[in-house]
């Protein structure tokens, strides 16, 4: 082994620049992959992190205006949803679906106050306690609303940990303001929990209970929103065919025409979730792609200068085999050449895509951009994990092989006589 390493050294020390150029395309290939593996994962991760924000099994109705003239009716038409409307999900044959139902309702332009502190232009959003699994609300003090807030009408509240944390001067100890009392407007509420609030969205959503605020503003059966949970969707067209019965029960009730699309919007997060999934796949595939077809230009590379190695040794090969070299040994020698460069230079350039894959982080990862009025991160997390790194270095080497081993049986096959007579 060791001899056979040193003939190798000796091999590549003799054509410095040739194993130089031919390392770099090696390590260029794995360098690209990972980072654009990282960046991938990186943009995949900002525009994914909006999705974490509720459950992907939901659907939320707003009330439209009907796009065409239906039973004697015009278009143009405002429909307002009502409590009614979240009645007809709990009748067959949504009832063998669906499995939590919230109205919400939305005030908006208040000042809350908390002794000398105050935010502008706050909303008030009226909702039920299964709004918090929906909506994944994240609560960091205190609780969310409950069905005894619902039933009692209680004036409580939840405000974000931003709020909070103005109220508090800059602490954290949320915990101190649960029972407190904050106003909005002219209304004063006992807050009962603290919960996570997005910052890149500027949140200044105030949730109570439903049934509090429909009571405060003497309001009737109409809602702003009616969301919903749902179990049994497996595929794109099984999403579509629900959401369709949902449109067409919601159009009929309101004497709209059943595909009208515009008298109700309806907001699927299933078929979205299914969308992104399939954009992410999409995506991560072409960029494997474009990483392997750099990869392969260095494994070509390995190859041709295996070829032109095996040309200059003729003479060298058949001096080894005239003096009793088996063809094994000579396929042998050039393989592991080719492997020492692949494995070497693939190591090397799989150290650097990952120190590149942090410089992004550290760097691009903390810009944001303004998209659709809320401020995101251009990449969040564009790292690729040691698995996928290692794999990726794994089948280089592989490759590698393979490169070297067409180069080395036509080594193994010179025979002595021609081969003495190469210059």
């Amino acid at each position: 082994m060791r001899d056979l390493l040193q003939e190798i050294w000796e091999s590549l020390r003799r054509n410095k620049v040739r194993t130089c150029l031919t390392g770099l395309a090696v390590a260029w290939g794995i360098f690209m992959l990972i980072v654009l593996l990282g960046a991938g994962n990186g943009l995949l991760n900002a525009f994914m992190n909006d999705s974490d924000n509720f459950a992907s099994n939901t659907m939320k109705v707003y009330g439209g205006y009907t796009s065409k003239p239906y039973d004697g009716l015009k278009q143009d038409r405002r429909i307002r949803i009502t409590d009614k409307d979240a009645g007809l999900l709990r009748q067959p044959p949504f009832s063998e679906k669906v499995d939590v139902i919230s109205e919400t309702l939305v005030r908006s332009g208040y000042t809350m106050t908390y002794g000398r502190r105050y935010f502008t232009n706050v909303s008030l959003n009226a909702t039920f306690p299964g709004d918090a699994e929906m909506n994944r609300v994240q609560m960091v003090a205190g609780r969310f609303i409950n069905d005894k807030d619902i039933q009692d009408k209680r004036k409580v509240i939840i405000i974000t940990h931003l709020h909070a944390k103005n109220f508090l001067a800059g602490g954290t100890d949320y915990d101190r303001l649960v029972g407190d009392k904050v106003k909005v407007g002219d209304l004063s509420f006992t807050i009962i929990g603290v919960r996570h609030g997005e910052e890149n969205t500027d949140d200044r959503e105030l949730y109570v209970p439903y049934t509090t605020l429909k009571s405060i503003f003497g309001l009737n059966d109409e809602v702003d929103a009616i969301t919903f949970s749902f179990h049994g969707l497996t595929t794109q067209a099984e999403s579509d065919a629900f959401e369709n019965q949902v449109r067409t029960a919601f159009n009929t009730a309101h004497r709209a025409a059943p595909d009208d699309s515009r008298a109700v919007w309806i907001w699927n997060r299933f078929s979205q979730n299914l969308q992104m999934e399939k954009g992410t796949g999409i995506l991560m595939t072409a960029l494997w792609i474009i990483g392997l077809f750099t990869l392969v230009s260095g494994i070509v590379g390995v190859s041709n200068i295996m070829l032109i190695t095996v040309k200059e040794r003729t003479h060298e090969f058949g001096i080894r085999k005239a003096l009793g070299a088996k063809p094994g040994n000579i396929l042998k020698l050039i393989v592991a050449e080719s492997v020492l460069i692949t494995a070497f230079f693939g190591y090397i350039g799989m150290l650097l895509g990952m120190v590149a894959c942090e410089i992004l982080d550290a760097t691009v990862g903390q810009s944001k951009v303004e998209l659709f009025g809320q401020s995101i991160k251009m990449l969040d997390n564009p790292t690729v994990g040691l698995g996928t790194a290692l794999g990726a270095t794994v089948v280089l080497i592989v490759a590698g092989t393979i490169a070297g081993i067409f180069p080395a049986r036509q080594a193994a096959k010179v025979k002595p006589i021609e081969a003495l007579r190469a210059e």
